[in-house]
């Protein structure tokens, strides 16, 4: 990579990620669920305040165990944005269920609330709120909406770890959440995630589900005597080495949230004047959340604007990446979902998005070169 270039993520480090991951070999536990796994499963529930927090080895891991406790079946309907990663729909098509894909808003790049009532059907068993970027959906509509129709609700908490709505951790609101520790999270151990559970009738079994369908977890706690198969499930619990990283993510939770919101509050202070005059459009955030710095987005007028952008931040060393394809136009979305009215905002807006660089060590100086450049595109 050029020296001077500007990669759009960097992992960052604390320091004592390899003195934890050092200490977990000395413990003499490498496999799942030792001392630092239990150390983040604390911080979780103490953070989030969710009845239960289980590590997975991904957020994908996290939603397909939710699949399995949500007890989907062939044919049952999850209602979802498409403006979303694959993960979110693939869980629930691996059991059989459908994926009905709704509009985002406009603002915020959520779910769209107001058009999901018109989605609901005999078949219908969830919703999956995705807090896109950090930005809370509105979930005390949602939740009405599912307790009149007698519905679960599923927080893909993916990118939104230390934000809230009204005051309330994403993740800690509806029946379930999930979270990804991937390596461009905000907090992260290369691959990872949780499962977090706000009800408590799921509890056990999902312990059952996580150690590979056998009630493990009840042995270890002395529990059982011996451990056997009682249910369906896989292997979806991560290494000790992985959460001694991530513990030492946590404990600098705070202090990684505040730098990123430092940056992102520079990026849009550098960048009003360009929305001013309409060449660009900044995110919205609305007054109910408070958001973690997650992305850093900009619209930009057309898709033609974003290629030919992305082409000239590249040819200064600036990496940006646009973000989702549209899930109900993908092959598989067609195949296995179906699209619920007129998804026109989905499709403008995912034509538009372009993602620039943030990670906690970026200088302000490298924001400025980034913000210089996509000025000089427009005034060219």
């Amino acid at each position: 990579m050029h020296n001077n270039s500007i990669p759009f993520n960097r992992p960052y480090m604390t320091g004592k990620e390899l003195e934890y991951i050092a200490q977990a070999h000395l413990n003499g536990i490498l496999a799942g669920d030792g001392p630092f796994t239990k150390k983040c499963h604390r911080w979780l529930e103490k953070t989030i305040g969710t009845k239960k927090a289980l590590l997975t080895h991904s957020c994908t891991a996290a939603l397909e165990m939710v699949a399995i406790l949500a007890r989907i079946q062939p044919g049952d309907e999850i209602i979802m944005p498409s403006f979303t990663f694959v993960s979110t729909a693939n869980a629930f098509v691996l059991r059989g269920g459908v994926p009905v894909f709704v509009d985002i808003r406009r603002d915020t790049l959520n779910i769209d609330e107001n058009k999901i009532e018109a989605a609901i059907t005999k078949k219908t068993r969830a919703i999956i709120a995705v807090h896109y970027a950090g930005v809370g959906c509105e979930m005390n509509s949602i939740m009405e909406i599912a307790t009149r129709h007698n519905l679960l609700v599923i927080e893909d908490a993916a990118q939104g770890i230390m934000s809230t709505y009204y005051d309330q951790p994403l993740g800690s609101i509806g029946h379930f959440g999930t979270l990804s520790f991937h390596e461009t999270k905000n907090i992260m151990c290369g691959e990872g995630g949780a499962l977090l559970i706000n009800d408590e009738q799921y509890i056990e079994r999902a312990d059952i589900i996580r150690e590979k369908g056998t009630n493990r977890c009840q042995f270890h706690r002395g529990q059982v005597d011996k451990y056997t198969w009682h249910d369906i499930g896989s292997s979806f619990l991560p290494g000790e080495l992985i959460a001694a990283f991530l513990w030492a993510q946590m404990e600098a939770a705070e202090m990684i949230t505040q730098i990123r919101i430092n940056l992102w509050n520079n990026y849009h202070q550098y960048l009003a004047h360009l929305d001013y005059k309409g060449l660009v459009k900044r995110p919205t955030i609305l007054n109910n959340t408070q958001h973690n710095a997650h992305i850093y987005y900009i619209l930009v007028p057309t898709i033609q604007d974003r290629t030919a952008i992305i082409k000239w931040l590249s040819d200064r060393n600036i990496n940006a990446v646009f973000h989702y394809v549209p899930l109900h136009s993908s092959p598989a979305g067609t195949r296995y979902g179906r699209a619920s009215g007129d998804l026109s905002i989905t499709e403008n807006i995912s034509d538009r998005l372009l993602r620039l660089p943030l990670w906690p060590e970026l200088k302000l100086s490298q924001i400025e070169s980034v913000v210089d450049a996509v000025e000089k595109y427009f005034s060219n």
